[in-house]
């Protein structure tokens, strides 16, 4: 839950346009006092959606979570977020999820810089660190952020954080974390089903993340990349399958690079594109048959309007008028020994309204409209080709 910009633009000191929106928020500028070390935070949602092809709706408690932090003293802070999704979990059931979205120690180095160790969330593309339901518009996050860059993605490694004294603005990131696992890529979800979210992951193979991040009059750039290897087998092993099975054997590599901009007269927008290549696809669908692409594209961009700044442009509360169109396609390139799915060249439009009554509150309506190639009926139900959701949800942080 590293968010805003305080956790970007600051080590341990605020920088003139952050703003404190939680106790972790809080904690990780460096805000708490000596006399109360210990911050309890947390943020979640609920959504109704309705299928407008099917004519059926299903109501969910998306996801809550519980933050914990504590302050040992000015320049070493823990932090940790308990997630649980759907509401509940069950022996054998596909509903619902315990997880540990995120574990670290954070030690400030100076003002400028800290690092961070443990389990924690790389700095990659727009929703992955900035992911609570109070800070986008829509029920669901964007769509390339879960089928292409697999929010929310972490992993367990060292990060360093650190902003430039020289350049007003700029920020930089880097960090090293175990791989991925190319066994459980797949048709339709790229690498998502192959990170290992810290359960018993295999550092055998490893993984470089970085990023460039800079402020700068109202607008907020990134670029960032990350190569990392996916074959994190014992070396007879991966001999046998034809994998490469060094530290980054087998590798992925993807990068990306977004702006957000907001105005104090209400106008909102973003955009983000994403590139990602897997050279070794054509190995490890021999290895696994689970059709594997070779490249994967994506891109999005969002427009928004605050209109209550038509009105009151010092109001706390906010009711956003958006609009965002996304296009991806997961397998652009396949391949000898995989299959081509024309689903996975997706479209979606999703329109809507956010109202904030209050800072940390959210209400949310939009509906959201998906089409596609052509399905391949040997990988994909046809009938999935085209959908319409409306949805509504309520959503909080604190």
């Amino acid at each position: 839950m590293k968010r805003l910009l305080i956790l970007i633009i600051s080590g341990y000191s605020i920088g003139a346009s952050a703003q404190i929106i939680t106790p972790e928020d809080s904690l990780n500028a460096g805000l708490v006092s000596s006399n109360n070390p210990t911050v309890i935070s947390g943020y979640g949602e609920v959504k109704v959606e309705y299928n407008t092809q099917s004519q059926l709706a299903n109501a969910n408690l998306t996801r809550n979570i519980l933050f914990f932090g504590h302050k040992f003293n000015k320049r070493i802070a823990f932090f940790s977020e308990m997630e649980l999704e759907d509401a509940k979990v069950e022996g054998g059931s596909p509903s619902g999820e315990v997880s540990m979205e995120q574990l670290f120690m954070k030690f400030g180095i100076n003002n400028d810089i800290y690092l961070t160790a443990g389990l924690f969330i790389p700095r990659i593309g727009i929703i992955n660190e900035n992911h609570l339901p109070t800070t986008f518009n829509g029920n669901d996050r964007p769509y390339l952020e879960k089928y292409l860059i697999p929010s929310t993605w972490r992993e367990i490694g060292v990060g360093l954080y650190g902003r430039s004294r020289r350049i007003a603005g700029l920020n930089y990131s880097a960090a090293l974390v175990n791989g991925l696992n190319s066994e459980k890529f797949g048709n339709g979800n790229g690498i998502r089903s192959g990170r290992y979210k810290g359960s018993d992951a295999n550092a055998t193979n490893l993984a470089l993340t970085g990023a460039l991040l800079y402020y700068v009059r109202g607008f907020r750039l990134q670029a960032s990349a990350y190569y990392g290897g996916s074959a994190g087998i014992a070396k007879p092993i991966a001999d046998s399958l034809q994998l490469n099975a060094g530290a980054f054997g087998t590798p992925v590599f993807m990068t990306e690079a977004n702006i957000q901009y907001q105005s104090e007269s209400g106008f909102e927008f973003k955009a983000i594109g994403v590139f990602s290549s897997i050279k070794d696809a054509e190995s490890i669908n021999r290895a696994y048959a689970n059709n594997t692409p070779g490249k994967m594209w994506g891109a999005y961009a969002e427009v928004g309007y605050n209109l209550m700044k038509a009105f009151k442009k010092d109001s706390e509360r906010s009711l956003v008028l958006f609009s965002r169109f996304e296009a991806m396609d997961l397998n652009a390139e396949v391949s000898n020994n995989s299959a081509y799915d024309g689903s996975l060249n997706k479209q979606f439009l999703v329109s809507g309204l956010t109202y904030s009554p209050t800072r940390g509150v959210i209400v949310k309506l939009d509906v959201a409209l998906k089409k596609t190639g052509t399905p391949n009926p040997i990988l994909t139900d046809v009938s999935d080709s085209q959908f319409s959701f409306i949805n509504i949800g309520v959503g909080y942080s604190f």
